[in-house]
């Protein structure tokens, strides 16, 4: 067994793998770039070493640093992790040819399943049922459209060297087919190095099932059951469980076989995964092998009670698979949900920054531990006060719980969402809790489609309803009224002048636009001490319950004997003395008042944002990469005028009118925040 390992990653994934060695008794070499001098895989690991400036392209793709690290510090393997080298067939050639040991496939495995033109060939060799396509290197975006064409459309134009949402476009027609081709060359490039672009025939209402393979260097090859992954948001994976709530026993064997037999074909030694579209009538296709550990591996890790990475490790130092084919179970159910730095109610647009507050929900699982199961688990590269920088990926962390069956792991994501608390930048927590509680998910009734069809038009406030929203008021009652009775036992208060605490309030839930709404509510029977009450709201009667302390973030307690987990925060952007609560994904600012005051408040004029309607502002923090207009030219609606990169994305912006532009505002290579003016038409 190694001594030393080197971890050729950043984020979550580097310190998912240092938790598995620490518990192996190998040592651990965190690599970092300046970006990451402080981040949390770098405090985790026993040693580590610089690589270079923030750009992955100077620092975690640059195969020579990362191999003199390893020497320099005797490490005797490199695990890749996802992404960055971790499917990089040269890479991998490199660290075997210096005598170092690579964690994971070996080279000829990666160049023939890990290239995504070579796997269509492969499996088609094979006689494994494949999504027509053109597999071969596409030389111009004009030569795209009339394969695109041939094929008919809708077809997904695809990044050979492609992976995690990058380099891949959806087109419906020429138009997109020419500009997806650009788009997707470009990201490759960028974030692969590997600009070469095939593409297929795009299925409509799929399911992305994939199947999880473990091999040996001893010929043996077994598969892990599959995974459902087909909530997905442009591509990327945004809610992944295990097993699926689609397939039969019958369709999991077929697939789990073809897998095997894949696997088996390339002499495949690791972890790697076989993914599927799926039809309606359960018939499968066959659509590329991630020849590298998943993002989501912790949902098989729960249900087959495995530790990936450890067997990873294992595997690599030259031994057999401790189990067989018949040995691998299947316990439960298990979801993950990636939280992202994102904001979902400004479309999804990157958000980074400073973690002013990272508090996960307390968890019960860890990583590495697969004997704690049925609970909740965090996987994550940040800590409080930690930094998301623009240019790696978007993920904050991973939630995955563990359930009985699918109802119960839902209802615990649910309770665990509430309970994550991350300020400073946003999150897309409140778009998870809002798929959580979907009927259609709930039901298992979905395809890859689910979040176009349902937020084709993007995500609002409206579209997460809460199922009791004055148990919200009610709350924000109980949390005023709570205060209030503390506020009387403060000493030294003047005769006459001591506070009343009072049972009637009026809760004004504060609205963007003026609007606001007015609840009376009465609170009795409040006992201090043990933090009960009862509240009227709109003549129904909540018995809530709690022991949360006032300065408390998360409220945790009982609502007429029903848990509950809800954030609350004192004073908003709007109104200082207001609460602003957060429940299931939906979010009220609320002012708690006497009714007096209530009368006096709906005579306070409204103050209406600034009119920036002449500008085109920046959506995100992010580098201004091109500016495709000028002072004095014209511009019609939907014209294109800037370009913004942020965390590996292109980010294109478009005149939202016709105008004449008036000045320019930022530079090419000018680095951005959110809502920077950039361009100002006339």
């Amino acid at each position: 067994m190694f001594k030393k390992i080197l971890i050729a990653n950043r984020g979550e994934i580097a310190c998912r793998v240092i938790a598995t060695a620490k518990k192996m008794g190998i040592a651990t070499v965190a690599v970092y770039s300046e970006a990451d001098r402080d981040a949390r895989h770098v405090l985790l690991a026993d040693e580590a070493v610089l690589l270079g400036p923030a750009p992955s392209r100077e620092s975690y793709l640059v195969a020579d640093k990362i191999i003199a690290a390893a020497k320099q510090t005797g490490a005797q393997a490199i695990h890749p992790g996802y992404g960055f080298l971790s499917e990089n067939e040269d890479f991998a050639k490199r660290v075997e040819e210096e005598g170092l040991v690579f964690i994971g496939p070996k080279h000829y495995s990666i160049a023939a399943m890990g290239d995504k033109i070579a796997s269509k060939k492969l499996a088609g060799q094979a006689k494994v049922n494949c999504i027509p396509g053109w597999n071969e290197a596409i030389e111009s975006a004009e030569r795209a459209v009339e394969i695109a064409r041939g094929i008919g459309y809708p077809v997904m134009i695809k990044a050979s060297a492609g992976g995690g949402g990058k380099g891949l476009r959806v087109a419906f027609n020429d138009k997109e087919a020419l500009e997806g081709f650009t788009s997707c060359s470009n990201e490759a490039r960028n974030s692969f190095g590997d600009d070469r672009i095939f593409i297929e025939k795009f299925v409509q209402e799929p399911r992305h099932i994939e199947i999880q393979v473990l091999g040996d260097s001893h010929g043996n090859v077994i598969y892990l059951n599959e995974r459902e992954c087909s909530i997905q948001r442009r591509h990327q994976k945004v809610i992944e469980e295990a097993p699926s709530p689609f397939i039969s026993e019958a369709t999991r064997k077929a697939m789990g076989e073809q897998a095997v037999a894949l696997a088996k074909a390339v002499k495949y030694q690791s972890a790697g995964t076989v993914e599927f579209v799926v039809g309606k009538n359960q018939d499968f296709y066959f659509l590329e092998m991630n020849t590298r550990l998943q993002v989501e591996h912790p949902v098989t890790e729960c249900i087959t009670g495995l530790d990936l990475v450890e067997l990873m490790i294992r595997v690599a130092a030259g031994e057999k698979l401790p189990l067989a084919q018949a040995d691998v179970k299947r316990n439960g159910w298990a979801i993950e949900c990636r939280i992202n730095a994102e904001d979902p109610f400004r479309n999804f647009l990157p958000s980074t920054g400073r973690l002013v507050r990272f508090t996960p929900p307390a968890q019960s699982m860890w990583q590495s531990d697969t004997k704690h199961l049925q609970g909740v688990r965090v996987d994550t590269g940040v800590q409080d006060g930690g930094e998301i920088p623009m240019y790696y990926d978007s993920m904050i962390a991973k939630l995955i719980v563990h359930g009985k069956d699918r109802l119960d792991a839902i209802t615990k994501m649910r309770e665990a969402l509430n309970g994550f608390v991350i300020r400073g930048i946003s999150s897309n927590i409140p778009f998870q809790a809002a798929l959580l509680a979907h009927p259609k998910f709930v039901a298992g009734d979905f395809n890859t489609g689910f979040i176009a069809e349902h937020y084709g038009k993007g995500f609002s406030s409206e579209d997460v309803p809460h199922e009791d929203p004055n148990f919200l008021v009610a709350l924000a009652a109980f949390v005023r009224r709570k205060s209030r009775e503390r506020t009387t036992t403060i000493s030294g208060q003047l005769p006459g002048y001591s506070v009343d605490v009072g049972k009637d309030y009026v809760v004004i839930t504060l609205g963007a636009d003026g609007q606001h709404a007015h609840t009376p509510v009465h609170v009795d029977e409040f006992v201090g001490e043990t933090g009960k009450a009862r509240v009227r709201v709109d003549g129904k009667s909540y018995e809530i319950c709690s022991t949360s302390r006032l300065n408390d973030i998360i409220i945790a307690g009982t609502v007429d004997g029903r848990s509950f987990t809800t954030q609350v925060e004192r004073g908003t952007t709007r109104n200082p003395l207001a609460l602003k609560l957060q429940h299931n994904g939906t979010l009220i600012e609320a002012l708690v008042i006497s009714p007096r005051m209530a009368e006096l408040h709906q005579l306070m004029p409204h103050k209406a944002p600034p009119d920036m309607s002449r500008y085109v502002l920046s959506p995100m923090p992010g580098l201004l990469v091109d500016v495709a207009v000028q002072p004095g030219q014209k511009v019609q609606a939907g014209e294109r005028v800037a370009v913004i990169e942020a965390m590996k994305m292109e980010n294109v912006l478009f005149a939202a009118a016709d105008g004449i532009v008036a000045k320019v505002l930022a530079g090419k290579g000018e680095s951005l925040s959110v809502d920077q003016p950039i361009i100002e038409f006339a």
